[in-house]
């Protein structure tokens, strides 16, 4: 796991750049400057320590990478290449001499890597299928600067905010895609590569992934030999994820089954595997039942007991890591624990992607029965109706809250639909956001658009949809760049290739059964786990956010939105925002928390990141 940068036709500021990017590669760092282009290489060094030291150069060839290649000794084999050292920069580097750009499809890993091609004069960039590791680049004509973290680039040029994508993330919680919250800044889309001319920084986009194209492939598999398939999957994943790396590598363990899971079968490969299991008060505990996983297979199991005591000096720094607003409150307990493990070693497992491939959102179960992206006009006046009828719960799990969703996004049209069923932050109160010239969810429509003119079914729409905009666009940056802000790597079994390709096709019986969710992995740990275990909902972190919002955190978000200097209020009627501090909006406590939050990560990042250099 690394921090890389670059530029052409642009002078890096080193000694800024190696601050920014020093928690993402605290063991070396190099540059390597050629004609009008420089690379800059962070090292957290995890596999072939010794020989992996970057920049690396073969033939005519020049990369920096950041990430892993899990698999990289079996593409050695499978194409017959010829490496020095142990290390899988080598592998990209002698399988991008072999097959170009093709390379791509054999790596199982996590990956945004640049190579620099003397032949052809260009950069080739390179993101991972998923979007497990970040790239972002500033384009201008004559000029490109690239980077790692959103920090790290913004201080080294100049840009202006986009106030369109600002909009954008208050109406969906997160910038889509390419988006980020600078002009003239990108993000290069997971599932893709750029090509980049050292003539003149022209950059073309290409998609060398898809999953919707896994959708397609619909597999014949009885639901035992679906079992058997996924259990084998995750043994391959699971077992590349614990060698490829010279350093001891743990695993997070939650009292869910996705992390049980890996636990379990990390256990075959490691009989002294280190666990590790956070707690903390204001919560759904889950800290017994991880236990008795612990127990099972006799892991050294650590509970982690976080406490928030400091939160209110820790919540800045948590949130300008991010670069951007980041508005999932589940970032705050993801650096704790992300902390308190680097404390005992430098690689951990989680079971991150399992969601959004095998069904295990309670979200999905209406999708599943009906397809509410293609709902009538008749079923949306009714649910509107109905929501207006339902009163005002302040219970985020209970039934009543569950129907009032239901009938809010069955109320929905577009994007709408997907903003009420997944961050649900303004949905409801839109008419409070001053409207922006253009649009600003564009691409979200067009990724809609393009999924519903399929035959998929709801439940298949909702889960691409997911894949593609949640997870990559919240999930995965709030697990980036919580573990590696202390020097830790994240590896997600579940985002292997090979699951990558084979769970998409399953069908949707297999993922949600009446209402039970993620039934075939239940079944799968029926095998594994303790039964106690084996019928628990998700919940993830249970964090007390409206707690948080009226006691540990009430005076700095007082005192960051109550100003007369608030950045939200160019966005939000400022009127709308005052009254939501002082509870005079109709809108559930949990409603209320989230919104507040959400605004409040705006402030915290345009008064740390966009205005001050963190």
């Amino acid at each position: 796991m690394c921090g890389i940068a670059g530029s052409i036709n642009f002078p890096l500021d080193i000694p800024r750049l190696t601050r920014d990017l020093w928690h993402r590669g605290p063991d070396e760092q190099s540059t390597f400057a050629e004609g009008n282009l420089q690379l800059h290489h962070h090292r957290l060094a995890i596999l072939d320590i010794a020989s992996g030291k970057q920049p690396m150069h073969s033939e005519h060839l020049t990369i920096i990478f950041n990430g892993e290649i899990y698999n990289h000794q079996e593409v050695r084999k499978r194409h017959g290449l010829l490496c020095k050292t142990n290390s899988d920069t080598e592998t990209i580097l002698q399988a991008y001499l072999k097959l170009g750009t093709t390379c791509l499809n054999d790596f199982d890993g996590m990956f945004a890597f640049i190579i620099y091609d003397r032949k052809a004069n260009s950069l080739f960039i390179a993101r991972d299928r998923a979007g497990k590791k970040p790239i972002y680049y500033y384009n201008i004509p004559g000029k490109f600067v690239i980077a790692s973290e959103l920090n790290a680039l913004k201080n080294q040029v100049q840009s202006s905010i986009n106030e369109e994508h600002i909009e954008q993330y208050l109406r969906y919680g997160a910038f889509h895609r390419s988006a980020t919250p600078y002009k003239d800044v990108y993000e290069l889309p997971p599932g893709h590569y750029a090509m980049v001319s050292l003539a003149d920084c022209a950059v073309t986009l290409n998609q060398w992934w898809n999953i919707q194209a896994f959708y397609e492939q619909r597999t014949n598999d009885g639901l035992s030999a679906a079992i058997e398939k996924v259990d084998s999957i995750l043994h391959t994943a699971i077992r590349r994820r614990l060698e490829s790396s010279d350093l001891e590598v743990g695993s997070f363990l939650s009292g869910g089954i996705d992390s049980g899971l890996v636990t379990a079968i990390a256990s075959q490969y490691n009989s002294s595997l280190k666990t590790f299991t956070v707690s903390f008060s204001g919560s759904y505990d889950e800290a017994p039942l991880a236990k008795l996983v612990a127990a099972k297979y006799k892991t050294h199991h650590t509970e982690i007991n976080i406490s928030f005591d400091a939160l209110q000096n820790d919540i800045e720094k948590i949130l300008a890591n991010y670069g951007e607003p980041f508005y999932d409150d589940s970032a705050i307990p993801s650096y704790y624990v992300s902390r308190e493990a680097k404390k005992y070693l430098t690689v951990i497992l989680n079971g991150d992607g399992s969601d959004e491939l095998f069904g295990g959102y309670r979200r999905y179960v209406p999708f599943a029965k009906y397809d509410f992206f293609s709902s009538s006009a008749m079923l949306s006046a009714l649910a509107t109706v109905v929501k207006k009828i339902i009163p005002i719960t302040h219970e985020k799990q209970s039934k009543l809250n569950y129907l009032y969703r239901l009938a809010d996004l069955a109320s929905q049209k577009g994007t709408g639909i997907y903003f009420s069923a997944t961050t649900d932050i303004f949905s409801g109160f839109y008419e409070q956001l001053i409207p922006r010239q253009g649009n600003t969810i564009k691409e979200l429509e067009d990724l809609l658009s393009s999924i519903n003119r399929s035959s998929f079914s709801g439940l298949q729409k909702l889960m691409m949809m997911d894949f593609n905009a949640i997870l990559p666009d919240i999930l995965l940056v709030k697990m980036d760049i919580a573990t590696m802000a202390s020097s830790l790597e994240g590896r997600s079994p579940f985002l292997s290739k090979e699951m990558l390709e084979y769970a998409p096709g399953l069908p949707d019986s297999y993922k949600i059964k009446g209402t039970t969710t993620k039934h075939l992995l239940r079944q799968l740990a029926v095998k594994y786990l303790p039964g106690e275990l084996v019928n628990q909902p998700k919940r993830g972190f249970e964090v007390p956010l409206k707690q948080w919002v009226d006691k540990e955190l009430k005076d700095i978000i007082f005192a960051y939105l109550d100003s007369t200097d608030s950045y939200a209020d160019n966005f939000v009627d400022r009127q709308f925002i005052r009254r939501l501090l002082q509870r005079k909006i109709k809108v559930s406590d949990e409603k209320r928390a989230k919104m507040l939050y959400t605004l409040f990560a705006l402030n915290v990042w345009y008064r740390k990141c966009a205005v001050n250099n963190i």
